[in-house]
């Protein structure tokens, strides 16, 4: 099922962070109880782990941060309607890296960096739009794929770029060319709850910052982040 005309046709204009992780939540919510109506399943099994529950607040003792799509942001009606069962949802993820390794999974599903939920939305700043998805996309996946040329992939938490609003005056071509800021983010940690960025060698921030700008026309500057968590979070939204 490809669900992916209903999301970005509800996510188009909105700025908000939380908003977007709103819309995520509900839709999220939409496409599931259909295709769970389909297969007549009643339990919806998630991978949640505790970061996800602390952040949403919903341990009762911490301010929400963010309103994760699958913990704060899963409607009530979902909740009421089906059984979501989330048996990692204790734990943080070394632990259930720790467990992965005990159960023999391959190596390839244990060092994958995490992903979020919300998907790339969560990595725009200000109005989504589809033209800053297509630039984070491909921005982070020249990221991921200059990490592991370098062999540093599987050395560091996670890795992505983000896209904003601000712009910045470029040449390219010989012209004036407004385009796009990308900030890349590159984090050490093992539970996700602190983390602090990555000292990624000069020599190759320099390369993922000339083949972005080289290879996605609408982008004129790269920035590099540099901020531990707290106060910062690891993803920006």
């Amino acid at each position: 099922m490809n669900a992916q005309a209903g999301f970005l046709s509800k996510l188009e204009g909105v700025r908000d962070c939380e908003a977007c992780r709103r819309v995520i939540g509900e839709e999220f919510a939409l496409v599931f109880s259909e295709l769970m109506e389909r297969e007549e399943a009643r339990a919806l099994v998630q991978g949640t782990t505790y970061p996800y529950i602390v952040e949403s607040g919903a341990t009762g003792v911490a301010d929400r941060i963010k309103t994760h799509h699958n913990v704060a942001g899963l409607p009530v009606w979902f909740r009421e309607k089906y059984t979501i069962i989330e048996p990692l949802k204790y734990l943080y993820k070394d632990e259930v890296r720790e467990i992965a390794r005990l159960l023999n999974l391959p190596a390839y599903f244990i060092q994958r960096h995490p992903f979020p939920g919300p998907g790339l939305a969560v990595r725009i700043i200000g109005e989504f739009t589809r033209r800053k998805l297509e630039v984070c996309r491909r921005a982070s996946v020249i990221v991921e794929n200059m990490l592991k040329k370098h062999g540093l992939y599987d050395k560091v938490w996670q890795a992505f770029a983000v896209v904003g609003d601000d712009v910045w005056v470029g040449v390219k071509g010989d012209a004036r060319r407004l385009g796009y800021i990308v900030t890349v983010r590159i984090v050490e940690s093992s539970d996700a709850m602190t983390g602090d960025y990555a000292k990624i060698p000069y020599s190759v921030l320099d390369e993922i910052s000339r083949e972005v700008t080289r290879s996605i026309d609408e982008v004129t500057m790269v920035t590099y982040a540099v901020t531990t968590k707290p106060p910062s979070t690891i993803e920006p939204c």
